[in-house]
């Protein structure tokens, strides 16, 4: 019978091997992290390779994604559908094994991780959507939702800011299922940490609010066994533990070195590390006593089975609580939304209000809010300006069955969480700040986008609009680059009708994240058609029709579509027709077929001009080389909202002058 330690080895054979193959990688810390693996994988992981989507799961995050072959090798070895040719494709174009792990290529793999510390943010998100959703469902008689979330992490995420904000609130929110297993070798890419890192990591951690478990022999299986049964029995407070390791364990001369931390060993290297470790055998080799050690899927099936017996049980006793979990967890919208939810837009329509669409979103949440109990939103700290709390709102802090989170100033780990609670399932999360700080959280922005996340990011105070903060609050050219994102759906809306449109939109886009941009401001109510409020949908669409053919065309968005119409109606008055369109989203517009596009935008009208208060490069591709853009290319100034706009010529008559000019030109 094979040792803990010769199981464990597996996991250093394969990932030597792995990046010696692809010339490329990272074989240092799945070589110190397999002793840790190897116990919580084979001890403790409730999971079932057979059913990577079982609801009920523990996840597994590995923070430090750079060490994607010790992630994979637990795949492999334990039955997940990831067959040996995929390790020998490591890295490789298309295969299921690239460089970081990558959400949606391997089964088993619970988010796409690389950018240090946005694991530990994720999987903190996923531990607040496990124990709201616990409290939402679970009744006495029959717990459905009743798992764990672990995370491995090394030296770089600790490092990093994010995992400061995230961990400081999962410690203030109590989150005990939450596990964190630190791989603490004290050598990152420069060389040993001590130069650079020498915070006292459990004290930081224990001011936190966690249970903190220092020093543990990272190569004791006993020592780990030790550990985690004490992490487990936590039941008010996430728990650190710190496990001393080696990198590169088990290579006799890049051992504990960062020479074996982002490079090859070496063919010479790997023979001797192989030696030391007493492994026998050929590169990709694995012999079939190793492989039964490994073997999750029999006891996996029967954990599975085991919960599918209690949610019968749950089913026969609670049938509609039943029903809606299973909605959720598929991600399914209830029957009654697309009717109730064009119910409430109409009735939008009706009241005709002139509101800053930041208000218009906090009543699109209050009329969307009762249909969607699977909201779980949350804002940075600026609840009572983004407008994001609405009637139905139970902060989970007070309630654990609650719907929203107050952040705190987190804008980065709030965006991390966020896409950690939307991978977890069960919830249609939203998060909100200003717009200018959407800076802080850019990466975990794309991270949604790259992952195709349904997310819903509200930013609020979108443009010089801001006023008297000035232009270190003020948004230039943060709608550009976020549209600039790849799957990124931007909505900037003119008023409260295409606000709640928006809201709508994002709430049904299931292929990736939505960003909705609101004003400070109060934005005039502009009349539509019932096929006008449909066209909203399509990202853009003809706003006003002069009453004779058009000889210019008006393209504007959010704040500014007010402008346009003003201007349109001075150049109409003095005989110049325009048609003004409304473009809300270009990304939805630029994906409708070319003949809807060509009857919004026809090539026939040659004088276009874009206006928006921001930056005017990427309006150039719908006005083309002898249209004319509108917009600001510098920092805002502080001042009063108005007197601002003017100082920047965005003003209808200034609009209504330049589109004279192309008339004319």
């Amino acid at each position: 019978m094979a040792t803990r330690r010769e199981v464990a080895n597996a996991i250093r054979a394969l990932s030597m091997d792995a990046v010696q193959q692809a010339n490329s990688g990272h074989p240092g810390a799945p070589m110190g992290m397999a002793d840790l693996a190897e116990v919580l994988w084979n001890d403790y992981l409730s999971h079932s390779p057979a059913n990577p989507q079982w609801a009920d799961r523990d996840r597994f995050v590995l923070s430090n994604g750079h060490a994607s072959m010790l992630l994979y090798s637990l795949l492999h070895l334990s039955g997940y559908d990831l067959p040996l040719e995929e390790l020998k494709n490591f890295r490789q174009l298309h295969s299921k094994t690239p460089g970081h792990p990558e959400y949606g290529y391997a089964p088993g793999v619970e988010t796409t991780t690389g950018p240090l510390g946005q694991g530990i943010a994720n999987a903190v998100g996923m531990a607040v959507a496990e124990r709201t959703l616990a409290a939402q469902f679970n009744t006495k008689e029959h717990a459905i939702v009743d798992h764990h979330t672990w995370v491995f992490l090394g030296d770089g995420c600790l490092m990093e800011g994010i995992s400061h904000e995230a961990c400081s609130l999962a410690g203030t929110l109590g989150l005990s299922k939450l596990i964190a297993i630190y791989d603490d070798n004290g050598i990152s890419i420069d060389g040993e940490v001590e130069g650079w890192f020498t915070d006292n990591t459990p004290q930081r951690f224990e001011s936190y609010g966690w249970h903190v478990m220092p020093a543990v022999d990272g190569h004791d299986s006993d020592a780990i066994k030790a550990a985690i049964e004490a992490a487990k029995a936590e039941s008010g407070n996430p728990t650190l533990i710190c496990a001393r390791t080696t990198i590169g364990f088990g290579s006799p001369n890049k051992g504990g070195k960062e020479s074996s931390h982002g490079a090859p060993l070496g063919e010479e290297e790997i023979k001797l590390a192989k030696a030391q470790l007493g492994w026998q055998y050929g590169a990709f080799e694995v012999p079939n006593e190793i492989y039964s050690a490994w073997d999750a899927r029999e006891a996996g099936e029967a954990r599975e089975a085991q919960w599918q017996t209690t949610f019968d049980a749950y089913k026969a006793a609670n049938p509609e609580l039943a029903r809606e979990f299973e909605r959720r967890m598929a991600g399914d919208l209830p029957d009654n939304w697309e009717t109730d939810s064009m119910a409430f837009i109409q009735s939008v329509n009706e009241k005709a209000e002139t509101i800053a669409s930041r208000k218009a979103s906090q009543n699109a949440l209050n009329g969307f809010g009762p249909l969607l109990p699977e909201f779980l939103g949350g804002s940075a700290d600026l609840a009572g300006s983004n407008l994001t709390i609405w009637d139905g709102t139970k902060v989970v802090l007070d309630d654990p069955a609650g719907n929203y989170i107050n952040y705190g100033v987190r804008e980065f780990a709030m965006t991390a969480m966020t896409n950690g609670i939307s991978l977890h399932g069960g919830f249609k999360p939203y998060s909100a700040t200003f717009l200018m700080f959407s800076e802080y959280g850019r990466n975990a922005l794309r991270m949604a986008s790259l992952m195709k996340l349904a997310n819903i990011f509200v930013f609020t105070h979108d443009s010089i609009g801001l006023g008297e903060d000035g232009p270190t609050h003020q948004p230039v050219e943060q709608t550009a680059t976020l549209r600039l994102m790849p799957g990124m759906s931007l909505w900037r809306p003119c008023d409260a009708v295409e606000s709640a449109v928006a809201w709508k939109e994002a709430v049904e886009r299931k292929d990736g994240p939505s960003c909705l941009i609101f004003s400070r401001q109060g934005l005039p109510h502009q009349y539509r058609s019932d096929s006008q409020i449909t066209d909203i949908s399509r990202g853009g669409y003809i706003l006003h029709e002069p009453d004779v053919t058009p000889i210019a065309v008006i393209i504007a968005t959010g704040s500014e579509v007010g402008m346009a119409m003003d201007a349109a109606k001075a150049l109409s008055d003095s005989g110049k027709p325009v048609r003004v369109v409304s473009m809300p989203n270009t990304f939805v517009f630029d994906n409708q077929e070319q003949s809807y596009k060509d009857s919004v935008l026809p090539s026939s009208i040659k004088a276009r001009m874009a206006v928006e208060a921001g930056m005017p490069d990427l309006w150039r591709k719908y006005v083309g080389l002898e249209g004319d853009v509108m917009g600001i290319d510098t920092f805002g100034e502080s001042g009063p909202a108005g007197d601002v706009f003017k100082h920047f010529g965005m003003t209808a008559s200034a609009l209504a002058e330049r589109v004279t000019a192309l008339i004319e030109g």
